[in-house]
């Protein structure tokens, strides 16, 4: 979508307000589903606000019923992006047994979303409906979350996919350690109401509000000094890692490689199939089945 003289095909970036801009995610066909395209879509836009002078807050929000739905795993877009695009400098996704994998989700999944995490402006989000699994790790990076009262959330990872939780792991950070462990395990969805009270939300609103809530939100910050307000992100953020955020997100990260691997020794695909809902473990299977026909 042209936005400023930018072409973004999953996204929308604009001002709605002086010194705002909004970055909208705009796939709702697949439930804003996050693949290659809009990884580096929102690298870009984020940069952008961060890099323009007349922005002070970011507000990311998404179009549709839902927010977002997690990594698209349809296999519709490349695998990785043009090396142009890359941010990363591991290289090698291509590499043989799990070098090329591992190398490939440090950088579209973890380093990507720290970079994300410490951008020197504040970051809003503004959700709604669904956000699942890999869609958590956009929730994860952002400073405040203001969310609609049918906001729902759900990390299946453990649950339905044989992994110890998303790739960037924040979880005890997000909630209780009791709530992480119970929420993970079960597998069972968040409502707004609870993402509250275990602190890991700032506002529930009525859907028809959720707009102008975050908006008003990032408005009231935005008239504030940019430079302090930047300094006041960066001394959370230090604190949090002071208190092993960092080294437990990385941790998670290699655990959560940890479970691909012995997925992919146990039943030749890096998730576990027969953990999934029979409805998901068809669809992976088509796409296995695809994927077979093609190299063959």
């Amino acid at each position: 979508m042209a936005s400023g003289g930018r072409d973004y095909q999953q996204l929308i970036y604009e001002e709605p307000a002086p010194k705002v801009a909004r970055i909208v995610m705009n796939r709702p066909s697949r439930r804003n589903a996050q693949g290659i395209t809009m990884t580096y879509e929102l690298d870009d836009a984020l940069k952008r606000a961060c890099h323009d002078d007349k922005i002070n807050v970011i507000i990311l929000a998404a179009t549709g019923d839902h927010w977002n739905s997690g990594h698209d795993i349809s296999g519709d877009e490349a695998r990785m992006p043009p090396p142009e695009q890359i941010v990363g400098l591991w290289g090698d996704y291509s590499g043989k047994g799990w070098q090329g994998y591992y190398a490939r989700e440090r950088e579209i999944y973890l380093e990507i979303t720290e970079r994300w995490r410490n951008a020197p402006k504040p970051v809003i989000a503004e959700i709604q409906g669904s956000v699942i699994s890999g869609g958590i790790i956009l929730t994860w990076m952002c400073d405040l979350i203001v969310c609609s009262d049918d906001a729902r959330f759900r990390d299946a990872t453990a649950a339905e996919m044989g992994i110890a939780g998303v790739e960037f792991w924040q979880h005890p950070f997000e909630m209780s350690v009791r709530q992480a462990k119970e929420w993970l395990m079960t597998g069972d969805w968040m409502t707004a109401q609870e993402a509250k009270q275990r602190g890991m939300v700032n506002h529930v609103v009525p859907r028809d509000q959720l707009t102008a809530r975050a908006l008003q939100l990032a408005e009231t910050i935005a008239a504030r000094n940019p430079f302090t307000m930047q300094l006041v992100k960066q001394a959370m953020n230090f604190a949090q890692d002071q208190m092993g955020r960092k080294a437990s997100v990385d941790f998670g990260f290699h655990l959560h490689q940890i479970g691909h691997m012995q997925a992919m020794l146990a039943n030749g695909f890096p998730i576990d199939l027969d953990s999934m809902p029979p409805a998901m473990r068809a669809n992976i299977e088509k796409l296995i089945a695809a994927r077979q026909a093609s190299a063959g």
